[in-house]
């Protein structure tokens, strides 16, 4: 059984694209494409599935065209409509430092060099410009920018992200008092 913590989301299915159970895929990490591994995980009914990847092609630099095994129908394929799909954390961490996206990190421990537990990764906003940790904190959400010269070391055997956070950048202060 794959558990949640061995996968992280890289996209979801939107809907069948034509009569032989192609899916229409938008993707946040192409790392399906980069890295060597045959499958897909699909969270179906609570459960996460993985589906061989028979072929795919890219529509854009964020949406590309699935074929799994055993799905031939566009019924069959209809069963995937909004399905959250999820890449395996084994095969990312062999592509190595730079070829993972920050989704990679939801479920890791972030701790300052100055301020020490700033709480866990729930999601990352890339609504904006700048993409965001979402990191709870306390029952509070605290917004953390993704830049990479704020990581000072990754501990990914333990999901643990160490962060040298620049003074006034956020309040931690006040924050982490409360």
């Amino acid at each position: 059984m794959i558990r949640k913590e061995e996968v992280y989301k890289i996209g979801i299915f939107n809907k069948p694209h034509g009569i032989h159970g192609e899916l229409s895929f938008t993707f946040t990490d192409d790392i399906f494409d980069r890295v060597d591994c045959d499958y897909l995980v699909c969270l179906l009914d609570g459960i996460l599935v993985p589906f061989f990847i028979e072929e795919y092609r890219f529509r854009s630099d964020s949406t590309a065209l699935v074929k799994l095994e055993g799905i031939d129908t566009a019924e069959r394929a209809r069963m995937f409509t909004n399905v959250e799909v999820y890449f395996p954390v084994k095969f990312a961490e062999e592509a190595g430092p730079g070829e993972t996206s920050w989704d990679f990190f939801v479920g890791f421990l972030v701790e300052d060099v100055n301020h020490g537990k700033l709480g866990k990764v729930v999601d990352v906003d890339t609504s904006t410009v700048n993409t965001l940790f979402v990191i709870e904190h306390d029952g509070d959400e605290l917004l953390l920018p993704a830049q990479e010269e704020f990581i000072v070391g990754i501990d990914q055997q333990h999901k643990l992200m160490t962060v040298d956070v620049p003074e006034g950048l956020l309040s931690l202060d006040e924050l982490l008092e409360d």
